[in-house]
């Protein structure tokens, strides 16, 4: 004797599985090369949001001197660690611009992060550098100090009305904290966005 109850339910058990088939995210590698090339602008102008958020903001453990990590420093390292020169220069500038709009344009942030790019996306094209964790963070420590002296640098050339030994004593400070954090966060940023990047490049080759 059959129960119809019984029947019935196991009929509609391929019915839900065929419906949860239906809404699957296929995988990069299946996406149309545009759509697939939008979505990693998209993901990698998200992160340049996000350190621009990040910024202005302290939260417990990301503080020293009341000075917080240079996340665009660290992006724009991040971003011309396997580029040109130019990709990097390009990219540190927008980036200050960006940073501009947030404080003041005079002096600029586009000078120093320019640099940074330049001189990151040269130090790889000479294979100066491996790209590991440590490598990362001695160029991010390095070119923090770098970025600092040379915004310091452009108050002294402007004429700021605070004296020259008080300016310099003061980004002595900055310079090193802000060194020193970047350096030890910079894996954070780092470690995602290279992944992604180099995901996103096997799927163009492919």
């Amino acid at each position: 004797m059959k129960i119809p109850a019984f029947g019935g339910s196991r009929q509609k058990k391929p019915k839900s599985s065929q419906q949860k088939s239906k809404f699957r995210i296929q995988p990069l590698a299946r996406w149309h090369p545009g759509i697939r090339q939008l979505f990693g602008w998209i993901v990698t102008a998200s992160s340049v949001l996000l350190c621009l958020l990040l910024l202005p903001t302290r939260f417990p453990g990301m503080e020293l001197l009341g000075i917080g990590p240079n996340w665009l420093l660290i992006w724009v390292v991040a971003w011309s660690v396997k580029r040109t020169v130019f990709a990097g220069a390009l990219a540190g500038i927008v980036l200050g611009l960006l940073q501009d709009s947030m404080t003041s344009p005079s002096p600029t942030h586009a000078i120093s992060l320019g640099i940074v790019g330049a001189l990151t996306g040269l130090l790889q094209k000479q294979r100066f550098i491996e790209e590991d964790f440590i490598s990362i963070a001695v160029i991010v420590f390095v070119l923090a100090v770098l970025a600092e002296t040379v915004f310091g640098l452009q108050l002294t050339l402007l004429g700021n009305e605070r004296k020259v030994t008080d300016i310099w004593t003061y980004y002595q400070r900055v310079a090193l904290a802000s060194a020193i954090l970047s350096s030890l966060w910079a894996p954070v940023v780092y470690y995602p966005l290279n992944l992604w990047w180099q995901r996103m490049k096997l799927l163009e080759q492919s």
